[in-house]
């Protein structure tokens, strides 16, 4: 495959689902490392792998289930993504999206994305839920933004304005759900990086000081690419590890992984209710 996904690729990968499935989702679910068991309470589901559907990246990520759920949860339709790829696995930006393109060309109007994160911000400790309120696009800023080359105008504008990332609705909705059912939901910025090493204690230091909240290693390009085509979005990361500003912790996949654990039960809350709203 090209390095830049074809309109025509993307109506492969859609009409495949449609075929597949007689639901027509208006919410997508994108679901983090050891955060896919909310998908696992979607009822009247049809379950399409990732690997049957055509042009779409496959993960070989542990904790990444690799399918797609479509069915039906707390009164929405929802077309959720066990796992995701990730840019470090060796695709492109613009592969990587797919599935948000797909997404939008399935008429979906809302993604919800989480993510395990470490924890810059002092304040956060393992287990946290954190609302993400902004995002920082160190990728795309050091040359590698999904929406570079050639531009789909069926999705939207060559230059998308990136001014209100997360639906300030959405934000109002999940802040009420988190209260009501009395879930301390910190909220911050999230800072995306390529990975797949972790951070030293020198690059924790410099995005703390840039202002990053928690950080980790996906979520932002998928939230751009959705933007840029006219999707709501809400985000949520699981803070799974504290950051290691100096230098005297170990950070591990199965700590990420574990801590999921914690934060599954939290975050699936806050979605339902969410869900429940809209």
């Amino acid at each position: 495959m090209s390095t830049f996904v074809t309109l025509e690729q993307i109506d492969q990968a859609a009409d495949f689902i449609r075929s597949r499935t007689s639901h027509r989702p208006r919410v997508g679910l994108i679901l983090g490392s050891g955060l896919n068991s909310l998908a696992d309470s979607i009822e009247n589901a049809d379950y399409i792998p990732f690997n049957e559907i055509p042009n779409w990246p496959l993960s070989s990520v542990q904790g990444h289930a690799g399918r797609l759920v479509i069915g039906e949860l707390e009164g929405q339709t929802v077309l959720t993504m066990q796992g995701r790829v990730h840019f470090y696995e060796g695709y492109s930006m613009s592969q990587i999206t797919l599935p948000v393109r797909v997404m939008i060309r399935l008429n979906i109007e809302i993604m919800i994305v989480t993510n395990a994160a470490g924890g810059v911000n002092p304040r956060f400790t393992p287990g946290d839920v954190m609302l993400i309120t902004d995002n920082l696009n160190m990728v795309g800023m050091a040359g590698a933004n999904p929406l570079i080359g050639p531009n789909i105008d069926e999705f939207g504008p060559r230059f998308p304005d990136m001014s209100q990332v997360y639906d300030p609705a959405l934000m109002t909705l999940a802040r009420k759900v988190a209260l009501e059912r009395q879930i301390t939901l910190r909220e911050g910025v999230y800072c995306g990086l390529s990975g797949p090493s972790f951070e030293s204690p020198a690059d924790l230091r410099f995005l703390k000081l840039i202002g990053s909240d928690a950080v980790g290693m996906s979520t932002v390009p998928e939230v751009i690419v959705a933007r840029h085509g006219g999707l709501r979005t809400l985000g949520f990361s699981g803070i799974s590890n504290k950051a290691n500003l100096d230098g005297s912790t170990v950070t591990t996949h199965e700590e990420v992984i574990e801590a999921g654990k914690v934060i599954t039960p939290k975050i699936e809350a806050i979605v339902r209710g969410v869900l429940r709203a809209l």
